[in-house]
């Protein structure tokens, strides 16, 4: 049987959990104590994060997407990843969206109001101190979850930016809730990579944390459902991807705030790190930040760190769309604009490979 070592205060962890359920396949779940960290997941992949699926085989995978992957291989059924190239486009690029840029509301909401930054202290602490007092858990959960709070600021997420991500994040709920009051899933009656991708920040976050979970209640009660019926799938609803490659229109303009708020940052990061490596030709290893940008919503401009690991998502879409044919390409046309286009087919001079949970050049 698999064995997930996770959190259910953790995003990532959510995603591969949905997933899980999803396909039905057996396994029993391990709260990541600091033993378990201790004895297992620092020994088995020689990083800090969760989650870590172990296989009935003994191989320990870590990261949402390779953990996600490598499932697929071994239970292709009802594939998540759609066959059409606008489709799998879409879907791919979702899952960049939702796992990397999905982030900055969920720690906003999480750590910038108190009912919920009270809520996650007292869920940190009850992994960390599963038997102590509710005492004795807000104090471990105050201490361990420390350098989450903390990383606001390396994000961007600041005072000055806080109405700015608010004001992207609801007008968001409000694209996803007029799509998911017509389809069940992102492309269908299927979930797809992107679902999953969405599914991390929007449940584990913004729907479990008190305050963000009434908001979207009251606001987006579509979502609600696409999150519930994503957290607890019905077993009769194994439907398909819409049919005739069709991304419907109602996701256009999530895919357009993608492209607007995201690729930007994208792109200036790729730039970043071909200048890095130019500075330090002779070190493999890529540093988690390799310096500072500049985003923008809307009319907000702030600073964060440049985090090449988006890279290593951003390539799956761009790879993908490398790979076309012409014929696919031209189908791709009809539905992305020539910025969109553009912004896919930038080169990347620099790859991004994951060796042994690390990132290195390719």
């Amino acid at each position: 049987m698999y064995q997930l070592i996770g959190a259910p205060v953790s995003l990532y962890t959510g995603k591969v959990r949905s997933y899980l359920d999803f396909k039905g396949i057996a396994y029993r779940e391990q709260l990541a104590t600091p033993q378990v960290f201790r004895e297992v997941i620092i020994p088995r992949t020689g990083v800090r994060y969760i989650p870590v699926l172990i296989t009935p085989q003994d191989q320990a995978i870590q990261d949402s997407t390779e953990i996600i992957d490598h499932l697929e291989q071994q239970f292709p059924q009802l594939s998540i990843y759609p066959g059409g190239p606008r489709q799998r486009l879409a879907a791919l690029l979702l899952e960049v969206y939702g796992d990397e840029w999905l982030v900055n509301p969920a720690m906003l909401y999480r750590w910038g109001i108190d009912e919920n930054r009270r809520f996650a202290i007292a869920e940190f602490g009850s992994v960390r101190l599963p038997e102590g007092s509710a005492e004795e858990q807000y104090a471990a959960g105050l201490e361990a979850s420390g350098p989450f709070a903390g990383a606001l600021p390396r994000l961007g997420i600041t005072e000055h930016s806080r109405s700015a991500i608010e004001h992207s994040y609801l007008t968001l709920l409000d694209e996803l809730n007029k799509h998911f009051a017509e389809h069940a899933f992102l492309l269908g009656e299927r979930p797809c990579i992107g679902d999953f991708g969405l599914i991390g920040p929007l449940y584990a976050h913004l729907y479990r944390d008190p305050a963000s979970g009434r908001l979207m209640q009251e606001r987006a009660p579509h979502v609600v459902r696409w999150v519930e019926w994503m957290i607890n799938p019905d077993s009769n609803r194994q439907g398909d991807f819409l049919p005739d490659d069709q991304v419907p229109a109602s996701l256009l303009p999530v895919l357009q705030r993608m492209f607007d708020e995201q690729v930007p940052v994208l792109l200036e990061t790729a730039r970043q790190l071909q200048q890095w490596v130019a500075a330090n030709p002779d070190t493999n290893e890529i540093p988690r930040a390799i310096g500072s940008l500049r985003y923008r919503l809307g009319d907000m401009q702030e600073e964060r760190l440049s985090l090449p690991f988006n890279l290593w998502m951003w390539q799956r879409p761009h790879d993908f769309f490398a790979g076309l044919d012409d014929q696919d390409r031209a189908a791709v046309a009809e539905l992305f604009s020539a910025e969109q286009i553009t912004a896919l087919t930038a080169p990347l001079p620099v790859r991004v490979q994951r060796q042994h949970n690390r990132l290195v050049r390719g």
